[in-house]
């Protein structure tokens, strides 16, 4: 019987009141927490706790919070006898969860990771000045006609595909105007919906070249070990476990397209799997793995309810 794989979400996941009834359930989950408020000098866990809102929400607070909630997850189960090395035989994240993912796995230690992600969240924030970029998802066409459309769009500027998330469910991203263009395009092509997404910045782009830079700097400074599950990598939709391709693949990951559906294909296909756990905040992984596999189970373990339910099996 094959083993599951876990995985960890991305930012959209985030809400107030993450992460607070593991707190309060587990020692294990406090303990994260705190390693994780140290690590960046600020109580995040005050604002994943209780927000604001706003705050939570911008993309340097966002990222780690929803790293620290996956890896709070991560040390319960650790606790309760399920660890990656053995209850996992791969890990894979959406954009920033392949943080949390490789710190799952060992590969950064959990101060490594959150800082990682505060200077990640930080440089792509910075990368564009507000208001220049946007990102829009676009449902019910083909991905080869999304690409289409935002390669139509781009009359010299920046537009392409950020997220292939699941089939129907494509985001593009790149110069405000050209975004705005792919919506009114994609809607002529028949798209049952095409809307501005609300984020502060043109994620997985190229405009996002100077926060590649950045990454690039923040990584070559921190110790990276050969995770202990392989990742499937975003940029790839394949495996890999060398820590000199990871390192590589997270600077390509800033501006490239994350292959959601591809990397869900390969793990319930090649890659032999039957069951998903995604570790952490929210649902959107669960639903997005029941669209590309429908064979695939997929279960959503972030609470002590879920926990509990999970160590019951």
């Amino acid at each position: 019987m094959s083993k599951p794989a876990f995985t960890f979400p991305g930012q959209g996941s985030q809400a107030v009141g993450m992460g607070r009834d593991l707190a309060d359930a587990y020692p294990q989950a406090r303990a994260v927490f705190e390693e994780v408020d140290d690590a960046l000098g600020v109580s995040l866990s005050s604002i994943m706790f209780e927000g604001p809102e706003d705050t939570l929400r911008l993309t340097e607070n966002a990222q780690p919070a929803l790293m620290a909630t996956s890896m709070a997850v991560v040390r319960v189960l650790e606790a309760n006898g399920i660890n990656v090395a053995e209850a996992a035989s791969y890990v894979a994240g959406h954009s920033l969860g392949e943080y949390s993912a490789l710190c799952a796995a060992g590969t950064f230690s959990l101060s490594d990771a959150s800082r990682l992600l505060q200077i990640r969240g930080r440089a792509m924030q910075q990368a564009v000045p507000v208001g220049q970029g946007a990102m829009a998802a676009i449902l019910g066409l083909e991905f080869d006609d999304v690409v289409a459309i935002a390669k139509q769009a781009e009359q010299g500027e920046v537009c392409g595909v950020a997220n292939d998330n699941a089939p129907g469910q494509v985001v593009v991203s790149g110069h405000a105007a050209a975004v705005e263009r792919a919506i009114d395009l994609a809607k002529v092509k028949g798209a049952k919906r095409a809307l501005a997404l609300p984020v502060s910045a043109p994620f997985h782009c190229a405009l996002m070249a100077p926060a590649a830079e950045a990454m690039q700097a923040a990584l070559s400074e921190v110790e990276m070990k050969a995770p202990v599950v392989p990742l499937v990598s975003n940029v790839l939709a394949a495996p890999i476990s060398d820590p000199d391709e990871i390192r590589k693949r997270l600077i390509e990951q800033v501006t490239g397209m994350v292959r959601w559906t591809e990397s869900v294909s390969w793990l319930t296909g090649e890659g032999g799997v039957s069951e998903l756990y995604e570790l952490g905040t929210g649902k959107v992984l669960t639903g997005l793995a029941r669209r590309i596999n429908k064979d695939a189970a997929a279960s959503a373990i972030g609470t002590p309810d879920d926990i509990v339910a999970l160590l019951a099996r």
